[in-house]
């Protein structure tokens, strides 16, 4: 039998973070992981992973077959029937959860680390219990905002925070939001940066970034309101009336009216160019061939793509917004300017156009030595294995 840790992740699929890829890949040999979700497509599995299925959210069959699996192994017949009578009432959030219960009980972990806020509920009479213990990852929304304008939501976060054993912060900004949701002086709280593979991103160090006259921006990430796109465009249409030549192109918004709208409004159709999602590889030689990567969110713990643009040698223009000044500080690694201010950005551009090439190169080079010490996956998996360890003897 295993003496090593048994440590269960849990967010909802199987269609994991690149985070907790990378995180379980430095552990697995350290402790016994197991991965639980609802979807169980997953192209590639971690070599001594252990993946859980707790039934499909998609596909019914698939649900079906896993519930019948889970009940059967308990040989118990009131568990069987119960099975039974939620399969007839397709009943699927009752059969997810029993699945959770049965495979809980096989596995019986030392710690149980919930991935996001939203995860809670599903856990809610083994926190309570203390049957567990319970670490909770703190990233985003729904950390950042949504507790500050739902008042129920933010009522049952200090309901259930006080009961979690520990917590992890992606960046001291979000850490120190959280301390208004909940604070103690027995409060486990670890800050653990999320970590890359440095020998997968090769840094540009090209003679001149500014090529052909034409200033090429891009920004990468879905289409919402808090990645301040609007602002964006509004910003680059004052580069426009300065006659600067440039062209922005946006992955992962795809078709939206509002930023068509938007964009022919501000007369930037032909300055201005919206894509669809892209390969991870075409998204990295898109950043590379840029001369500016630019992060205009209005809220940001601290993006994984502005540490990858960093780390491939494009200076990175950001909002500074949730812990982005963890990772950019201004004219040294980056640059900085204040959150849903077009005219900022804009004028910020124009003084990046104006540098000396030497000095933008200089700002670049530190960018990569930033983040290879800040978010080398080494220190992310010493980060997490120091939290799981005071978890765990914490009595």
């Amino acid at each position: 039998m295993s003496n090593k840790l048994k440590i269960v992740i849990f967010d909802g699929s199987f269609s994991i973070t690149t985070f907790i890829n990378r995180l379980v890949t430095g552990l697995v040999n350290e402790y016994d992981i197991y991965i639980m979700g609802f979807n169980e497509q997953l192209i590639y599995k971690i070599p001594k992973v252990q993946y859980i299925p707790l039934g499909s959210n998609q596909n019914y069959f698939r649900l079906v077959l896993v519930s019948l699996k889970y009940a059967i192994q308990t040989k118990r017949i009131n568990t069987i029937h119960a099975t039974l009578i939620s399969l007839i009432k397709r009943n699927r959030k009752k059969l997810q959860q029993q699945n959770l219960d049965i495979s809980l009980k096989q596995i019986n972990p030392d710690i149980i680390h919930l991935q996001w806020l939203s995860n809670i509920s599903l856990f809610e009479q083994y926190i309570q219990n203390t049957e567990y213990k319970f670490i909770l990852s703190q990233r985003g929304y729904h950390v950042n905002v949504r507790p500050f304008v739902n008042a129920e939501n933010m009522l049952y976060l200090r309901k259930w925070y006080p009961k979690i054993n520990g917590f992890h912060s992606v960046s001291c900004a979000i850490k120190k939001v959280s301390n208004n949701i909940y604070t103690s002086t027995n409060k486990v709280d670890h800050v653990v940066y999320s970590g890359l593979d440095f020998k997968k991103l090769d840094f540009k160090n090209t003679n001149n970034l500014i090529a052909n006259n034409c200033l090429k921006i891009c920004s990468v990430g879905r289409n919402h309101w808090k990645k301040g796109y609007s602002d964006a465009l509004r910003a680059l249409e004052l580069l426009k009336h300065k006659n600067i030549n440039f062209h922005y192109i946006i992955v992962g918004v795809g078709i939206d009216e509002e930023l068509l709208f938007l964009r022919k409004e501000l007369g930037l159709e032909l300055h201005v160019t919206f894509m669809t999602k892209l390969s991870q590889n075409k998204v990295f030689d898109l950043i590379q061939e840029s001369d500016l990567f630019l992060l205009p969110s209005i809220e940001e713990g601290i993006a994984n793509v502005c540490i990858e643009a960093m780390a491939l040698g494009t200076p990175v223009l950001s909002s500074d917004c949730g812990g982005m000044s963890e990772l950019i500080t201004h004219n040294k690694t980056g640059f900085l300017v204040p959150v849903s201010n077009p005219k900022a950005i804009g004028t910020q551009i124009e003084n990046i156009v104006m540098m000396k090439m030497e000095d933008l190169k200089l700002i670049c080079f530190n960018a990569r030595k930033k983040v290879e010490q800040q978010h080398g996956s080494k220190q992310m998996v010493t980060g997490m294995r120091q939290l799981y360890r005071t978890v765990y003897e914490n009595n």
